[in-house]
């Protein structure tokens, strides 16, 4: 039996824009996937999924993963799943060179899915860490984190970046440009999160930038624009802690987080211009705002989920916690290690 647990992330800046090549830097958060691993004799793969609905459930097929099991729970929540599941399994065979290995797999979370938290991106990493390990063909972290992104490309039919994947297997916080991918060295930014309850369609609202993008010349001119703010807070980072600098992980001056601030709520209002914020979304960032935050902006695809705003205080969580349409939040502190193995 190995397990293995990932944690989720929030965008610091660059979320869609990411898509089309511009550079983002999300950073990971100490909120984490559970995978557990355990090969079978024969080439089923019985997966327990304890916290991806509010039941759990439990399902065991065999052989090729497009068959989809009878389980009573609604079939969107089985598809995306077992979606993630199946890609994570197909990738740790392929690179074990094991094509017919089953496995029994659990799957535990405390990541809200669907909430821009990277929920999926870490069940990903750490279930192809997990499972190749099982085997005994562990994969250096440039390999687990390529192959969880093709994981992730194929579910989301094309349309994933490596932000997530990267982050959730580097820890830390990462800057993502293409298949350009490495780490930066941040500071311990005080993020608080709020969360809706809900989760955004990920492809629709990817798509709807995309034909914003193709119809309008302006559009396509926004996402530019977030390109260039995430280079402008990425010198801001690389300024507070050069590189190999021993302050790493230090707390960041009041100077910083306000221009971090400022250029998150840039970030937010250029999201928003594409289509892709929502109400309950634009009430927690203005919550934050007003209880005094440096800055706060949605974080993943939006539509709902999650929002992150920057408060060493606990104004902006007791705030968010009496906002209406916010059905939680909390403080989430940087991840500095990505995936990682757990003792059973």
């Amino acid at each position: 039996m190995t397990v293995c647990e990932a944690p989720g992330k929030v965008y610091l800046f660059g979320e869609h824009a990411v898509v089309y090549g511009e550079p983002a830097v999300p950073a990971a958060i100490e909120r984490r996937a559970t995978v557990t691993a355990e090969p079978r004799s024969d080439d089923h793969v019985r997966v327990e999924a304890e916290d991806l609905s509010l039941d759990g459930f439990t399902v065991e097929y065999t052989g090729g993963t497009g068959d989809r099991p009878d389980v009573d729970v609604p079939t969107p929540l089985v598809e995306a799943a077992m979606g993630y599941v199946d890609a994570a399994v197909e990738q740790a065979r392929d690179a074990a060179d094991a094509p017919d290995a089953g496995f029994d797999i659990t799957v535990e979370s405390d990541i809200p899915l669907g909430a821009g938290l990277g929920s999926s991106a870490a069940v990903v990493v750490a279930g192809i860490d997990a499972a190749t390990r099982a085997l005994g063909e562990p994969l250096d972290r440039r390999e687990l984190a390529d192959r969880a992104y093709r994981a992730e490309y194929e579910v989301q039919d094309g349309q994933a970046s490596r932000a997530d994947t990267f982050c959730s297997t580097m820890g830390g916080a990462v800057r993502v440009e293409g298949d350009d991918c490495e780490r930066i060295e941040a500071p311990n930014l005080p993020f608080v999160v709020g969360f809706d309850g809900g989760a955004g369609d990920t492809g629709e609202l990817v798509a709807g930038v995309g034909e914003l993008r193709e119809e309008y010349e302006f559009a396509a001119d926004t996402v530019e624009s977030i390109g260039d703010l995430v280079r402008t807070g990425e010198a801001l980072l690389e300024d507070a802690v050069p590189a190999g600098d021993a302050a790493a992980g230090a707390e960041p001056s009041p100077e910083l987080l306000a221009e971090l601030g400022e250029l998150m709520d840039f970030n937010h209002g250029l999201l928003a211009a594409l289509g892709v914020s929502a109400r309950s979304l634009d009430a927690m960032v203005w919550a934050a705002r007003d209880a005094g935050a440096h800055g706060a902006k949605l974080t993943g695809a939006g539509g709902g989920g999650c929002i992150v705003a920057l408060d060493a205080s606990d104004a902006t969580e007791t705030a968010l916690s009496f906002t209406q349409g916010c059905e939680e939040a909390f403080r989430a502190e940087l991840a500095t290690e990505g995936v990682r193995v757990v003792e059973p």
